[in-house]
């Protein structure tokens, strides 16, 4: 494309490249890679990128203006309620105006025309005013979450799930999303129900609960049909039934203007101020109390989410969403407190509905504002009257111009929740549907409607009160992705919003509440437990992240301590994958105490982004506690040194390093040994603990589970990785030919060689002996052979286990002195066995196999003169010299292998006091003899070897 001035393969700004699905004019389009722009190009990828930019360059170009004019056309269209938003022609699209209808048929129920009257007689015009503006509070509250939910980018279809799990996750989405869902379900049958009990036949058909029956069935069946014929039916369906109510409430208004004589004795006077006077304050009767009275009329305003449900067919959600809520919200308000000043000023409280009830001058008339205006109902007080604003449900009717259009309005009323309500319900699961196929599934139930009524209300509050928490924690969290553009929201008003609705639950019904909790409590554990595989970016996410930067940084203030000495392992297993037994074992004593971080060294450079992600998103799955930290460098050595010194987060870092022994050394390049020794010398340089495992069978298991190439040392060839010949830098022990008699120490050791195994048999036991630290071990010991002190590093790391039987290589008498110590530490052990043996001369067939496989790795200078020793020398520098032989003996290591299998050839584990090599003095290849004699033939084997810090403590 052609930008400022020139071609270049960088694109402009374009929305299509932030899609989450396929653009308007194609397939989703993507932006150029980062490495298509800064990686170099070899003559073959010049070539092709070179024929392909000349024709391409048209096809952008042409793009360009398509996309230009597509911009044009949406602004053109925007007002049509036209989106290019993924809308095709002939798309059903609805504006705001009819979210707007949606909310107020929803919140104009027939609570106005059949429960008002007597919520008024009830509370009072002022309290009954307080309890309207009460329940607004919450629906305002909630409607203003609503909004900065809904423009906080795209919303798809789902309405309150959408808004809920992409806010706070799939956990509360899910959980809230399936009983919102069933609440309006069940809700069309107390909509339908109730329609069906104020239809008046002049005959039963059976009885008049089956009757009822039948005419919900009928209706619902009638209902269903609209909903099916498509959104556009079914919003001229809700027009026609919002003209009905507008006209049902303009005749109540009319009719209240309008004296009748006829109305006077059944308590309908008109506008008279000793009635407002009178009404004005409560007169709580049967045991009603403000509550009570409240929480009978507060689901009359739960309707508020009806239009944010089909958020998936509105032209612009972020826009239809709070300007149709809000209004609906301020206009049914208003109308629900005119409806209640003008119903408490209208009619009295009671009323015979006797003509012949006027004063006479005898009578002593008690009640003020019918005697004022010449009626006695003063016997209503004793009982039995059936009009006034306490005891007639149609008082609206008798007030209103046409007594049958009230009657109207309560069938339009009904319908058209019960129609809202049914298209809701199976609109919360419309996610990704697209608009020409709405879901047309729905729920009919029919049940005692007295019981499950509170539930659906607090379903509904739950919802609310989620919605409104959605907010406080996006706003805590300070997400940079939570920028809604609309304004008017607060976080602290939403949290009260949030503890309204909880405390509403409660005023309403209190075991209705509890069985909401219950059951979202349920469904949050469930899908918790399921871990659905998806990624909104919720504020859970976010707030998460807060609170650990948090945590870190406070930490960094936090001085070191003996007491608080935690293991911290960064373990060298490559891929977490290949070396599970490495890795539980390591796991078994940090998993609930301290930090574990998978290192991996990799030369070989490759896009590593999703790897990083698929490693860690195992160790999850295996729930283990660790980071995994990939690494390029040149050589493992650098690698390595990179992970000490740079892995961790504060003083939130390992102090321990954590290898796999390498049982195949031999067989191997002795540089690779070289780098492993450098490796450990790298670790005590910077201060770190230091722990090795060795199992018989060894540990990498990546060639039996399929993932080979992902262990192979990088930058070599499959041939270098078990060389079969000795090249340049590659040593094995020349154990002899069987044949060669003239070297019998040569036969002798061929004895003691490694024989060719049955490979399948070889990787069952490898496969098996891979697992043997994940499952729960049976009796048995951990032998800890505490040789030498280093801190306590070597015991503090396996306290978390089993007792452990102490060795150590001192005198009888110091068997008092390491008890007192132990005891002193309260660490638990078993028994104190003290060798006094260990300074015996090892057996000889021992030695002489040491020797053997000294042998192959020496210098060998008295075969040389000086300056080509030396040569050789600096060459590999890893060769063993005669000096190093006669200064340091290796028979303590020959006879602690012999005190292993004598003392602790059964035990379960033995972890030992890992034997120090002094740097730059003793070679790599006589420090691998020295490890390799020391744990060959033996249990799993942990060398230990602390930083020699105190990390035990016996003080308080």
């Amino acid at each position: 494309m052609r930008t400022f001035g020139h071609n270049t393969v960088d694109a402009v700004p374009n929305i299509d490249f932030y899609r989450h699905t396929d653009a308007t004019l194609g397939e989703k389009m993507n932006r150029p890679s980062l490495a298509e722009l800064h990686d170099q190009l070899d003559k073959v990828g010049a070539i092709k990128c070179h024929s392909a930019a000349r024709i391409t360059t048209k096809i952008d170009l042409s793009m360009f203006s398509l996309w230009t004019l597509e911009s044009v056309l949406n602004v053109l269209l925007e007002h049509k309620g036209v989106t290019g938003d993924g809308a095709t022609p002939g798309a059903e699209v609805i504006m705001w105006h009819s979210l707007q209808v949606r909310c107020m048929l929803n919140i104009w129920g027939v609570m106005l025309f059949i429960r008002m009257s007597w919520i008024v007689g009830q509370a009072g015009i002022g309290l009954t005013i307080g309890i309207i503006l009460m329940a607004t509070l919450v629906t305002t509250i909630t409607g203003l979450s609503t909004s900065a939910i809904a423009t906080n980018g795209f919303v798809r279809g789902g309405g309150a799930y959408y808004l809920i799990s992409r806010s706070l996750g799939p956990e509360f989405g899910g959980s809230i999303g399936l009983i919102f869902a069933f609440a309006n379900a069940v809700a069309v049958a107390m909509y339908v129900v109730g329609f069906a009990e104020t239809v008046d036949v002049d005959a039963l058909m059976t009885d008049e609960l089956n009757d009822i029956r039948i005419v919900g069935t009928l209706t619902v069946i009638l209902l269903l049909g609209i909903s099916v014929a498509g959104m556009e039916w079914e919003a001229k369906a809700q027009i026609v039934l919002l003209l009905v109510l507008l006209a049902a409430i303009a005749n109540y208004f009319i009719g209240s203007l309008i004296p009748s004589q006829d109305k006077k004795p059944r308590g309908f006077f008109g506008y008279q101020t000793a009635i407002f006077v009178e009404n004005l304050g409560p007169d709580f009767r049967d045991d009603e109390t403000f509550f009570s009275v409240f929480a009978i009329f507060f689901p009359a305003a739960t309707g508020i989410l009806a239009g944010a449900n089909i958020s998936g067919d509105l032209s612009d959600p972020q826009s239809a969403i709070p300007k149709g809520t809000l209004l609906a919200i301020l206009i049914t308000g208003l109308t629900y407190v005119g409806v209640a000043i003008s119903a408490g000023s209208c009619m009295v409280r009671d009323a015979t509905g006797d003509v012949n009830d006027t004063l006479s001058d005898t009578v002593n008339c008690t009640d003020a504002a019918a005697c004022t205006l010449g009626y006695d109902f003063s016997i209503c007080k004793e009982g039995g009257c059936q009009y006034g604003l306490m005891n007639d449900f149609q008082a609206m009717s008798l007030a209103s111009a046409f007594g049958p259009l009230i009657t109207a309005g309560i069938f339009s009323a009904t319908l058209s929740s019960a129609l809202a309500s049914l298209v809701s319900a199976p609109k919360v699961f419309q996610v990704g549907k697209t608009r020409q196929n709405p879901p047309a599934v729905s729920v009919f139930i029919m049940t005692e409607l007295n019981i499950i009524a509170p539930i659906i209300s607090n379903f509904f509050l739950a919802s609310y009160a989620l919605i409104n928490f959605s907010v406080f924690h996006a706003s805590l969290a300070n997400s940079p992705g939570w920028r809604p553009s609309f304004k008017y929201y607060n976080m602290w008003v939403s949290l009260l919003g949030a503890i309204l609705c909880c405390v509403v639950m409660f005023v309403i019904n209190w075991w209705a509440a509890l069985v909401t909790l219950l059951i979202v409590l349920a469904l949050y554990i469930y899908v918790s437990y399921k871990k659905p595989d998806v990624n909104w970016g919720s504020s859970t996410q976010a707030l998460i992240y807060n609170q650990a930067l948090t945590q870190c940084l406070n930490l960094t203030g936090v001085e070191d301590h003996v007491k608080n000495f935690r293991p911290q392992c960064l373990v060298l297993t490559g891929y977490p994958s290949a070396r599970p037994a490495l890795l539980q074992l390591v796991h078994s004593f940090t998993k609930n105490v301290g930090l574990m971080v998978c290192g991996h060294v990799r030369i070989v450079r490759t896009p590593a982004s999703q790897e990083h992600a698929r490693c860690q998103r195992w160790l999850n799955k295996k729930r283990i506690k660790a980071f995994y930290a990939p690494v390029f460098s040149d050589t493992l050595r650098h690698g390595a040194h990179f992970l000490l010194q740079s892995v961790g987060l504060g003083r939130l870092k390992p102090n321990t390093l954590v290898l796999g022994f390498k049982n195949n050394w031999m067989e191997g390049q002795m540089n690779d040994v070289e780098t492993y020794i450098n490796i450990i010398h790298d670790a005590f340089d910077l201060q770190f603990g230091m722990v090795i495992l060795r199992l018989a069978e060894g540990l990498d298991v990546s060639h039996i589970q399929g993932q080979g190439q992902w262990q192979r040392w990088p930058g070599r060839s499959p041939k270098q990785q078990h060389p079969a010949t000795h090249g340049n830098g590659s040593h094995r022990p020349n154990l002899g030919d069987p044949s060669d008699s003239s070297d019998k120490t040569m036969k002798y050791v061929f004895k003691y060689s490694r024989k060719p195994e049955n490979r399948p048999s070889q990787n069952q036991r490898l496969q098996e002996s891979s697992q043997q630290f994940k499952k729960k071990q049976g009796k048995g010991t951990i032998d800890v052979w505490w040789l030498f002190d280093d801190g306590g590093h070597f015991i503090d790391c396996f306290i978390f286990l089993i007792k452990m039987q102490i060795i150590s290589s001192s005198y009888k008498s110091f068997v008092r002195l390491m008890a007192t110590l132990l005891s002193r530490f309260r660490i638990d052990f078993s028994d104190i066995n003290v060798l006094g043996d260990i300074n015996t001369k090892p057996k000889k067939h021992n030695k002489l196999w040491f020797k053997a496989l000294v042998e192959s790795y020496r210098l060998k200078e008295e075969d040389m003169d000086q300056e080509a020793a030396e040569r050789l020398k600096a060459e590999e520098p890893w060769r063993i010299t005669d000096n190093e032989l006669e200064l340091y003996k290796s028979n303590r290591q020959i006879r602690l292998n012999e005190l292993l299998k004598e003392h602790s050839g059964d035990a379960k584990l033995i972890v030992m006091t890992m034997p120090l090599a002094r740097k730059g003095v003793v070679s790599s290849a006589l420090y691998m003899c020295w490890l390799e004699t020391l744990s060959k033939e033996l249990p799993p084997l942990l060398l230990v070897r602390g930083n020699h810090q105190s990390v035990l403590t016996f003080y308080s």
